[in-house]
């Protein structure tokens, strides 16, 4: 097939929605794995330690390699799952959080329910008080912190990153609404009296996005973005 056949065959609406649902299919698969992956993991743990759960965000978040710098090293789990929204972490609390047993929790969910197109922050905050709510319940000696929403870049061009996938990806998740968002679980934390860190400073350009040079497609971030990060953190671990 020609190169230009196959581009008009691929922008038929009926081939794109197809191909969309057999990537969406895909997707939850690897998110079921990683759960399956995490409950084998938990067999094994050392309960009573930290533990880093949320989406792609914490999932990428390289942080066992790089406390190493730090003067004394952690015990730290990381259980993130990429592409999770807070209705699957709430579906997998056992695997991601209570079969662990964390002494210390950081959390960062939700920046996917505000990449939805039908995204409200009314049922992201309902969501993430259930969270905190069965959190306080199943673990009331837990030190649990509510991380702050990094910032985005809309600006920039990245090469893996296409002007159609910017659009898309960009539709809802923008900085206003981030902060918005940040401002809103900031007063969430307060009410079950957890701890919100914003660990954003150092990350942002004078124009309040993401710095280019931390970002891989100007939402996820490459270590040195993680590095500042963990610099804002470290007093809590």
């Amino acid at each position: 097939m020609k190169s230009e056949e196959r581009e008009r065959v691929l922008q038929n609406p009926e081939v794109k929605a197809l191909l969309m649902a057999m990537g969406e299919e895909a997707a939850q698969g690897q998110k079921l794995e990683k759960v399956k992956k995490y409950k084998m993991l938990n067999q094994f743990v050392k309960k009573g330690e930290t533990l880093f759960v949320g989406s792609s965000l914490m999932e990428y978040f390289p942080i066992n390699e790089l406390q190493q710098a730090l003067d004394k090293p952690n015990v730290i789990y990381n259980r993130g799952i990429g592409g999770f929204v807070t209705e699957e972490l709430l579906r997998y609390m056992e695997a991601c959080i209570f079969e662990l047993e964390p002494s210390k929790l950081f959390i960062n969910i939700g920046t996917n329910d505000i990449a939805s197109p039908d995204y409200k922050q009314e049922n992201l905050l309902a969501n993430y008080e259930e969270i905190l709510g069965q959190i306080a319940e199943r673990l009331p000696e837990c030190q649990v912190y509510v991380m702050a929403y990094y910032p985005v870049n809309a600006k920039a061009d990245f090469p893996t990153v296409s002007q159609e996938q910017k659009a898309e990806l960009f539709r809802t998740r923008r900085n206003p609404a981030i902060a918005s968002a940040n401002k809103a679980i900031e007063q969430l934390a307060q009410k079950y009296s957890y701890s919100f860190i914003n660990v954003n400073e150092g990350l942002t350009d004078e124009e309040g996005n993401l710095k280019e040079e931390y970002a891989i497609d100007g939402i996820h971030m490459w270590p040195n973005g993680y590095a500042v990060v963990l610099d804002n953190l470290k007093v809590y671990l």
